[in-house]
């Protein structure tokens, strides 16, 4: 099995969130050819692909991407293209493991709707007792056994609107979401970060806008308190109305973390850690009780951009740690 082959036929398959189907097809067929028994797991729509289902230590990656930002490329070394590393190269790591490992111990799960609402995660875990995991995510093939929280809000600024020519008869909204992002950014500090991700507000009439809009998303490590960070952003966001769009605390991995090292040594690399800074699947795992490690291929700087990318040579290391952790288990 070629690994460029495999990415690129994987990425010429278009997935953005909700729209799976086209893949899960391609790899239902493709796990077949290869000889395995591939389980379907269909509900509310959401599509998850399992294999030995039984199994005690998993490897669990998603489906979809964002939405197309960039068409397969390479350059000789790195392949370009949405989803080559978020998470393509990882289902391609695993499918060259597969094609490699002679008796399956390990658990497989390919799952949808990661970059929406994270469902495929949500619908597994009520299908399976908690277990041991390795969910792929692009990590430079550190092991992030520190995984982040997050806290994603909408704040709705209301001032008052008044002719354009007469400023000071009004109460202009985006000055009041403008003032508050400020304020935010004097308070936050490391190691949490935050970014706004949105802003809506004014229109085309001449006339003080009085509604605005913003959302923003905090993440920081699981020695920051989740309360705590809620109540300082409620604060330095004044009257505004604050709607939260998803907020979870981090965590630190457990013995799986012990697994994963020592696969990362039988496979002849040295082992290094890192962290998680985004959400992942694996926040809905540690929340169902599983012990859970992100681990993958790829830069994550680059993912949901066009300057997407991985290296092919990190692909094939990935899966020969998959390789030895089969072993190991």
């Amino acid at each position: 099995m070629d690994v460029l082959e495999t990415l690129r036929n994987l990425v010429e398959i278009p997935s953005p969130s909700g729209r799976e189907d086209e893949l899960v097809d391609y790899l239902m067929n493709l796990l077949k050819e290869m000889e395995y028994d591939p389980v379907l797991l269909e509900k509310k729509g959401i599509k998850n692909i399992v294999i030995n289902p039984l199994a005690e230590v998993w490897v669990i990656t998603h489906l979809d991407t964002v939405p197309i930002k960039r068409n397969f490329s390479f350059d000789g070394k790195y392949a370009y293209g949405t989803g080559v590393c978020d998470t393509k190269g990882s289902i391609t790591a695993i499918l060259l493991a597969l094609n490699e490992i002679k008796e399956l111990s390990l658990g497989i799960a390919l799952l949808s709707d990661e970059e929406e609402g994270g469902m495929g995660s949500r619908i597994f875990v009520e299908s399976f007792e908690p277990k041991k995991a390795v969910v792929m995510e692009p990590t430079s093939l550190k092991i992030a056994n520190v995984h982040y929280g997050s806290l994603e809000i909408v704040a709705e600024f209301k001032g008052i609107s008044a002719h354009g020519s007469m400023p000071e008869c009004g109460k202009n909204a985006i000055d009041l979401a403008v003032d508050a992002i400020l304020r935010l950014r004097e308070f936050v500090k490391s190691p949490i970060k935050f970014f706004v991700q949105e802003i809506k507000g004014g229109w085309d009439e001449y006339a003080i806008p009085d509604r605005c809009s913003v959302r923003i998303d905090f993440v920081f490590p699981p020695r920051i308190s989740l309360s705590e960070l809620k109540g300082d952003v409620f604060e330095m966001l004044g009257d505004a109305e604050v709607r939260i769009i998803e907020e979870d605390e981090g965590f630190i991995s457990g013995d799986v973390t012990n697994l994963l090292e020592n696969a990362v040594r039988k496979a002849g690399f040295n082992v290094e850690y890192g962290e998680m800074p985004s959400w992942t699947d694996a926040i809905n795992l540690k929340k169902a009780g599983w012990d859970v490690v992100v681990f993958g291929p790829g830069e994550l700087r680059y993912c949901h951009t066009e300057m997407e990318r991985i290296a092919i040579e990190e692909i094939v290391k990935a899966k020969d740690v998959l390789v030895a952790l089969n072993d190991l288990v």
